[in-house]
């Protein structure tokens, strides 16, 4: 657990610029992965909703393969030299790059699939490495009885920016297929084509664009650690480094115990949020319009979770705030597969067919779940970043953000391809939804059975009793 001197007092604008962060990037999760590109390409450039939640499932495992491989020796060779602004800026080029060449993606030309995918592939190998060394800046930012504060708010004010790309899709470029009007009742803005679907493809540079923007003050504000050996002699002691942190990690079980249950419940957040909505869009026909406005209202309640969280977080102990989300997003899971067009509870309760936006009664109640995935999924997210802090050797942890980032998003590679297998296997997007619920449930019970660490200003956590013998083997 980093000591309160790990860290140096910074200007508050340093602060920000590292709490911009987050904004910068939420839109390639908000606009691509989630809402807008995502369902455009699984019911608008696939053949079928199944084919494009499989082939998407396919790519978000191919991306996460590399970011397994990779992340952990990022992460110690970000220890090794120092510096972590450079690699920040080289992935985010890929960031960039990757959200760009989306806008190739034009409806029913299945040609171009290989480069859609190519690109999302890119792009997320880019925001997941990126993000790996933004996290291991944090603890020379804040002292450490503040960092579930810090964040806390750098997750919320990423809501905020997502809300923020969401309304602007909604309002001047996504388009209802059957009017070709957006939101507000007017054309695409710059003049886009609403007949091939350009508006939505819009999304990819945008994100691009909005990245650059906003990552800016992180650069120019944000104090950089000094460069202490060269790169290749940094590649080589981080390659060493990774090599002696498994003996590391078995005399510290708790934090081993935390990145096998990170990596079995990430895998099934970050796969619902990236087949929630494709699964919508298959169920009930949903097009950009509902998926934004569906978007908006996550967002809002996720940013109002993240806050909440970060001061719960403090007072209360990270481990806490984890189970308790997780035992809501195994209830939300399970929810969502109970909902059928025409239905409700598992075919229990048939309804009628409803008219205007969420009309039926399936749909309200799958925005419902929704939104109760929303506000727990921001404090899952921070209070799993916040424990690692705590839970790391702080000369280890840029290093052991490479393994978070590696048990994370091994995610790409695990319940993606997972739920791309089952639903490619059974033609069924509902099979393979509900693999997710194995990862929610086996992540939910490692993390009960974590003992609780020491909170941040070094007193003992409220997430229950621990020996001073627990203390000292954790």
């Amino acid at each position: 657990m980093p000591s309160s001197q790990s860290y140096a007092r910074v200007p508050r604008r340093a602060v920000i610029g590292w709490i911009l962060f987050d904004p910068a990037c939420q839109p390639f999760f908000a606009l691509i992965t989630t809402f807008i590109f995502a369902p455009y390409f699984a019911s608008a450039v696939a053949s079928t909703p199944a084919e494009g939640q499989s082939l998407w499932g396919f790519a978000t495992g191919a991306a996460g393969l590399v970011i397994a491989i990779f992340s952990p020796v990022l992460g110690a060779v970000a220890d090794a030299s120092g510096r972590r602004k450079p690699w920040i800026a080289a992935f985010g080029l890929m960031l960039m790059t990757g959200s760009a060449l989306l806008w190739f993606a034009v409806p029913g030309d299945t040609a171009r699939i290989p480069l859609v995918l190519a690109a999302f592939a890119i792009g997320t190998i880019g925001v997941e490495f990126a993000t790996v060394f933004n996290n291991a800046i944090m603890p020379d930012l804040v002292p450490p009885e503040q960092l579930g504060r810090l964040s806390g708010t750098g997750w919320a004010v990423g809501y905020f920016g997502g809300l923020v790309a969401l309304a602007l899709m909604l309002c001047f470029f996504s388009t209802a297929p059957d009017t070709g009007l957006t939101l507000i009742g007017r054309p695409p803005a710059f003049g886009l084509d609403a007949a091939t679907r350009e508006g939505d493809r819009f999304s990819g540079p945008l994100t691009a664009l909005w990245f650059a923007v906003l990552v800016l003050p992180m650069f120019l504000f944000v104090p950089d650690r000094r460069k202490s050996v060269p790169l290749g002699e940094a590649v080589r002691k981080g390659v060493s480094e990774i090599r002696g942190l498994v003996p590391k990690l078995r005399t510290r079980p708790a934090l081993a115990r935390f990145l096998i249950a990170n990596m079995i419940y990430a895998d099934g957040l970050v796969a619902l949020f990236a087949f929630g909505g494709i699964f919508a869009a298959g169920l009930f026909g949903w097009g950009s319009i509902e998926m934004g406005i569906f978007g908006i209202l996550i967002t809002v309640t996720a940013t109002i979770g993240a806050l909440a969280g970060g001061w719960l977080d403090d007072a209360f102990g990270p481990r806490i705030v984890i189970l308790v989300a997780l035992l809501a997003l195994l209830l939300a899971c399970v929810g969502l597969l109970s909902v059928a067009h025409d239905s409700i509870l598992f075919g229990l309760v048939p309804t009628p067919p409803g008219t205007g936006l969420y009309g039926s009664l399936p749909e309200k109640v799958y925005v419902g779940f929704g939104l109760l995935i929303g506000i727990v999924a921001g404090p899952l997210q921070s209070a799993s970043r916040t424990l690692l802090v705590r839970l790391a050797p702080p000369e280890n942890i840029g290093e052991c953000f490479g393994l978070f980032a590696l048990s994370g998003k091994i995610t790409s590679f695990a319940a993606p391809t997972s739920v791309a297998v089952v639903t490619a296997l059974t033609g069924s997007q509902r099979a393979g939804v509900a693999v997710l619920v194995a990862f929610f449930s086996v992540g939910a019970v490692l993390v009960a059975g974590l003992r609780a660490p020491l909170r941040a200003d070094g007193r003992q956590a409220k997430d229950g009793p621990r020996t001073a013998n627990q203390a000292r083997r954790e």
